[in-house]
């Protein structure tokens, strides 16, 4: 009779003992790397904004789980598969993070939020300096994208599958949030989890792969002489617009992150400071901690032991390491075009999680040559990427809808 009160107390290890013992030593695991990505994160080995709520959620989903009513394991947190409308209005009153993954993530919003902030960083100025160059290294940097569609259709995805885990190799958080729920719903949940969760992890990887591939003398290449034209902010706002509605023109179906990407833009190059910093800090910031947190939630044992899921976890990292792949291989053809002046490694930074590829090659490029400057033709590169992840997502999306 203890034990038995002991366990309606104390419901989490109750439902541990109960499950499955995949689905405990699951639970578990996903605990700990909760705890890890918490560590990872409060180090700045990880983007600690989205990586602590992650992994706090994580932990905290995969501990938390009762008996619901009719003796079914559940959360309070979010139910992502609930479909029916009238269930749907009950547990938003019960699921205290229900409304923020309804209102603003399956509907794909957050990743518009997110977008908005990311064009108020953007300098395309950097873009239209060397457009050919950024868009070559950019091209090379979606090889993963372009690569894993085919190998995720021959391992028994559908076509509409296969599209939405390849785009994961254009390293874009947003813009894998947003394919997935428009071509494959049912996955969306583990696709956009296991998309974040490389975003995160790969990227500690990609210094080793640079060493691995660059010698060192060349890793120090500096492009410091190479300033390009100066882009006044009358042609970065013309840029802006008129690229925004021409790709809304040309790819209807992506038009709200083109949008929101070269809003961002606009409201940067207009100079309008409190807009900016609106953007900038509060929609940023409070949709990329959302964003972190609600991805954790989503952790749970039973979502992620799906066996699927261990295919998009192949999938995703192998999309981003040939797309790692393709970029350097892009960087090493304008070395020998300009005969030795490129620095190759600028080529990882075509993979588009902006600033963070950029930023990585310039500090390698600093650990080999300390006087190495790089990072405005990263840059170019980095903004390049988000623009080519956007473009090819759409074309994904518009043939296989």
């Amino acid at each position: 009779m203890e034990s038995i009160n002991f366990l309606n107390l104390f419901q989490g290890i109750a439902t541990l003992a109960a499950a499955e013992p995949a689905i405990m030593i699951g639970r578990i695991v996903l605990m700990l790397l909760g705890f890890l990505l918490i560590y990872l994160g409060s180090k700045n080995v990880l983007e600690p904004l989205l990586m602590i709520p992650m992994g706090l959620g994580m932990s905290s989903v995969n501990a938390g789980v009762m008996f619901l009513e009719g003796n079914k394991m559940g959360t309070l947190f979010v139910d992502p598969l609930i479909t029916e409308t009238n269930d749907l209005m009950n547990i938003m009153q019960i699921d205290w993070l229900q409304p923020i993954y309804t209102l603003t993530f399956s509907n794909g919003l957050i990743a518009c939020i997110v977008f908005m902030g990311i064009g108020v960083l953007l300098d395309v100025g950097y873009v239209m300096a060397r457009p050919f160059q950024n868009m070559f290294i950019a091209l090379f940097a979606e090889l993963g994208t372009i690569a894993v569609f085919p190998i995720a259709v021959g391992l028994g995805l559908t076509e509409k599958e296969a599209a939405a885990v390849a785009t994961i190799g254009g390293a874009d958080g947003p813009m894998v949030l947003f394919t997935s729920l428009v071509l494959a719903k049912h996955l969306f949940v583990s696709i956009t989890v296991v998309g974040y969760l490389y975003l995160g992890l790969t990227y500690g990887a990609y210094p080793y792969l640079i060493k691995l591939l660059i010698p060192k003398h060349i890793r120090g290449i500096s492009m410091i002489d190479d300033r390009g034209p100066k882009i006044t902010r009358s042609q970065k706002l013309i840029f802006a617009v008129v690229a925004c509605t021409l790709l809304c023109l040309l790819f209807p179906v992506a038009a709200p992150l083109f949008f929101s990407l070269f809003l961002g833009v606009a409201v940067r190059e207009s100079g309008i400071e409190s807009f900016t910093k609106l953007l900038s800090e509060v929609f940023l910031y409070g949709a990329t901690f959302f964003l972190g947190l609600t991805l954790g939630i989503l952790c749970e044992a039973g979502t992620l032991l799906d066996p699927t899921v261990l295919k998009l976890l192949l999938l995703g990292m192998l999309a981003l390491t040939i797309s790692a792949l393709g970029g350097i291989l892009g960087g090493y053809v304008l070395y020998f075009w300009s005969g030795g002046k490129y620095n190759p490694m600028i080529g990882i930074a075509g993979v588009s999680c902006v600033p963070t590829t950029a930023k990585v090659v310039q500090k390698i490029a600093m650990d080999a040559n300390p006087g190495a400057i790089i990072m405005p033709q990263a840059l170019g590169a980095n903004i390049s990427g988000v623009i080519t992840s956007a473009i090819i997502a759409a074309t994904f999306i518009s043939l296989l809808r």
